[in-house]
């Protein structure tokens, strides 16, 4: 692709994030919206390959309808109240139609049959942004919204998001597929606690990116798409295949760890308000996607590849350090003792 082409599609996916992130009116967040849709399909199809054309038309047959549920919405809204105003919605069937066009956008339970495969049809790049920026403009609306939102039908999504998510992932051998499922799992989680703490939201979506870009840019190094070549990963990289286990540990939520935090916070304010069975079904369907993470982290660090090989490392590595990479990954591993902080900053 031809580098100004690119820098114009980021700099329209970073314009249309904006947007829709900074404004009031309904006009403005739909517009933004659409310039994300927009900005990313040829990123999607750049490899001229039958998969991702097929990844792109799915993704953009899918965002338009959801984006014209999304005007749908807003403008019978704004006839029956007069008010072009993101957090004045007040009318039922607005909430509603609200509610279904953000649960396409986002791949919630139960339409989120496009995100893997899209993901999957994507390279790592793109089913980064896929996974991370290109949530964030629906989840901003969501959070203004949050007061009118039905709380049961974002419930029964929540935990249907969380446990479908660690199910379809068990039996998942493409790393892209896994992630995909994974982030269905954390919208769940996302999804649940909008209406009593939006605030936490935002703090699960953060670390929940941060952790994400970091998986995404150590498969990236590693040229792995695949559990059976994540097997023969170790011999190019040992040392990022470690902290990329412990990331993909920080990912599935375990105690000493980054990722656990969000969780925590979760399942204290839902009992704060006397939500129990909530948050012991989603903390027990969290189990499932547990399951996965360990298989991922198993076979990048323990398991041998089926195959004898005659050395066990390779004569010729890239020495480059990533500056980067090894920030997000400290970041996504060793952030829970500074949770005090976050918690008074946000």
């Amino acid at each position: 692709m031809n580098p100004h082409a690119k820098l114009i599609f980021y700099m329209s996916l970073l314009l249309g994030t904006t947007i829709t992130i900074s404004s009031n009116h309904w006009m403005m967040a739909w517009t933004g919206l659409e310039i994300n849709t927009l900005a990313i399909i040829p990123l999607i199809s750049k490899s001229h390959h039958p998969r991702a054309i097929e990844a792109a038309i799915k993704y953009f047959l899918v965002q338009a309808a959801a984006s014209a549920l999304f005007l749908f919405s807003s403008t019978i809204n704004a006839w029956h109240t007069g008010q072009w105003d993101i957090t004045q919605l007040t009318h039922p069937t607005s909430c509603l139609l609200l509610t279904t066009a953000i649960a396409m956008k986002l791949g919630l339970v139960p339409f989120h049959f496009w995100f893997p495969e899209v993901l999957q049809g994507s390279t790592l790049t793109v089913a980064l942004l896929l996974s991370t920026m290109m949530k964030f403009p629906p989840i901003t609306i969501l959070f203004l919204t949050s007061h009118s939102l039905n709380p049961t039908l974002l419930t029964i999504m929540a935990i249907a998001s969380a446990g479908l998510g660690g199910w379809m992932g068990l039996n998942q051998t493409q790393i892209r597929k896994i992630l995909a499922f994974s982030s269905i799992s954390h919208l769940g989680w996302m999804t649940l606690i909008i209406i009593y703490n939006p605030k936490l939201i935002l703090l699960t979506f953060y670390l929940y990116s941060l952790m994400t870009t970091t998986v995404f840019l150590s498969l990236n190094t590693t040229k792995v798409v695949k559990l059976s070549t994540m097997m023969t990963s170790w011999t190019k990289t040992p040392m990022l295949n470690a902290t990329l286990m412990l990331t993909l540990l920080s990912l599935a939520g375990l105690p000493p760890l980054t990722g656990f935090l969000p969780k925590w916070l979760i399942i204290q304010e839902l009992t704060k308000q006397e939500m129990t069975t909530a948050a012991t079904i989603i903390a027990m369907l969290s189990l499932l996607g547990l399951f996965f993470y360990l298989r991922l982290a198993y076979y990048s660090t323990i398991t041998l590849p089926p195959n004898s090989t005659n050395h066990m490392k390779q004569w010729h590595t890239n020495k480059s350090t990533n500056i980067t990479l090894a920030i997000l990954t400290s970041l996504s591993i060793s952030l829970l003792p500074l949770s005090p902080m976050i918690l008074t900053i946000i």
